[in-house]
């Protein structure tokens, strides 16, 4: 026998009783809300133990455009620490150039998805990330207090309103002072893009720039749509809701001091825990439909990917890590767990998982039929694009001129912006 023949031989052995020769450590970024990190964590540890890599989380804001803010500069500074990061949706066509090209490597598992969210993850023919999950928004209603009342649930922004007004004056007049009608993502950050996209579209007023790369926002349809939530303010919301995010739009929910509440399907499950006042007392619905022509209900498609840094130390076991997070097994856990949408359409007809949460079984549908944000006519302007709406649209709800005068300047900056860059 060889002495290399005898040495691989030793490490064959050796390997087989004491697990792999070398171990990788591996980090990956995080701003999960609700119980997301601690459910990401459990998965961590099991890929650990399965692979004897070590990985770290390290956590991010809640906010997506501070998290999104901090990985430029980490990617464009080369950061090596971080291996591998979470992504929204939008994402891919402004990170693409810092990512590793997944094609090839996940190429046994990318007819699993819908081929939608592949295609949204797709840059130049390069797969930038994997879907972990997706998600579309909904309308959280008290089925108590509708009952109590006799209303049903509201297919219009208008029914709603008069709705929430309707059962937060009666509550509040029998003694429950906290109640307001209506909750949302105020704040102005990426959140309240989601929101007033959905109002706006829902309304007949386009998608801000449409897919052809035309500024379609400066419109009566738009206009009337976001001077009806500046209406909402201090009447069936509070007007601490210009500040709110996403969990603090689920905390005032989930104490059971609102009638409805705009948010993604994590809240579902959170809602429902033992230690929940509103357990068993709310469903979900389609977002409402505004009245203008061409209207309907319109839900904002998110959802999150997992991305392999091009500056990773350990590309390959990165990658393990990224096909780990994206794998059928996982994104079950996601959603019996924390009522993520799977990306993975036989899941929503699996047994476990609508037992887990039955809404999903109408889901598919509301996401199929969901509106993206205008990332990919916008490409690399994105980022920008947004912050000049929601500015715009945070003005119009804060009483700053009205949503005409704000979408007119909007107009002008997107004209500006656009250039040739789009």
């Amino acid at each position: 026998m060889t002495l290399k023949k005898l040495l691989v031989g030793m490490l064959a052995s050796v390997t087989l009783v004491a697990g792999p020769v070398y171990a990788a450590e591996l980090a990956i970024v995080s701003g999960d809300t609700g119980t997301g990190l601690e459910f990401l964590r459990g998965q961590l540890d099991r890929f650990e133990q399965e692979t004897g890599n070590t990985v770290t989380v390290v956590p991010m804001p809640s906010s997506t455009t501070d998290q999104f803010g901090q990985y430029r500069l980490w990617l464009a500074a080369g950061n090596t620490d971080i291996d591998v990061y979470q992504t929204d949706v939008i994402w891919a066509p402004q990170l693409a150039d810092q990512f590793l090209d997944l094609t090839d490597a996940a190429s046994d598992i990318v007819g699993e998805h819908f081929p939608s969210i592949i295609e949204s993850q797709t840059v130049d023919g390069k797969l930038v990330a994997l879907p972990a999950f997706t998600d579309a928004p909904a309308l959280y209603y008290r089925t108590d207090l509708l009952e109590k009342y006799g209303k049903d649930v509201p297919k219009t922004w208008d029914e709603l309103a008069a709705t929430a007004k309707e059962i937060m004056d009666g509550e509040r007049g029998a003694g429950n002072a906290d109640l307001w009608g209506f909750v949302f993502q105020g704040n102005a950050y990426e959140g309240l893009t989601c929101d007033a996209l959905e109002w706006v579209k829902s309304n007949g007023g386009g998608q801000i720039v449409e897919a052809d790369g035309t500024i379609s926002i400066n419109n009566p349809q738009a206009a009337a749509a976001i001077d009806r939530a500046a209406s909402w303010i201090g009447t069936i919301a509070p007007e601490g809701v210009l500040g709110y995010m996403e969990e603090e739009s689920r905390g005032v929910w989930q104490l059971g001091n609102s009638v409805f509440m705009r948010n993604w399907p994590y809240a579902y499950a959170l809602g429902n825990s033992d230690d929940s006042p509103v357990k068993g007392k709310f469903d979900v619905a389609p977002l409402p439909a505004g009245d203008g022509e061409g209207g309907g209900s319109a839900a904002t498609l998110g959802g999150w990917n997992v991305a392999v840094s091009k500056y990773s130390k350990n590309p390959d076991e990165a990658i393990a890590l990224a096909k780990f997070l994206a794998s059928e097994e996982v994104q079950k856990e996601r959603a019996i767990n924390q009522s993520n949408l799977p990306t993975i359409p036989s899941l929503y007809e699996d047994a476990d998982v609508l037992a887990a949460s039955p809404f999903m079984a109408n889901w598919k549908a509301i996401f199929e039929q969901a509106v993206p944000r205008p990332s990919a006519p916008t490409k690399t302007s994105y980022n920008e694009v947004s912050s000049l709406f929601w500015n715009a649209v945070h003005d119009t709800l804060s009483g700053n001129g009205s949503a005409a005068e704000n979408l007119e300047v909007l107009e002008a900056d997107l004209e500006e912006l656009k250039g040739d860059a789009w």
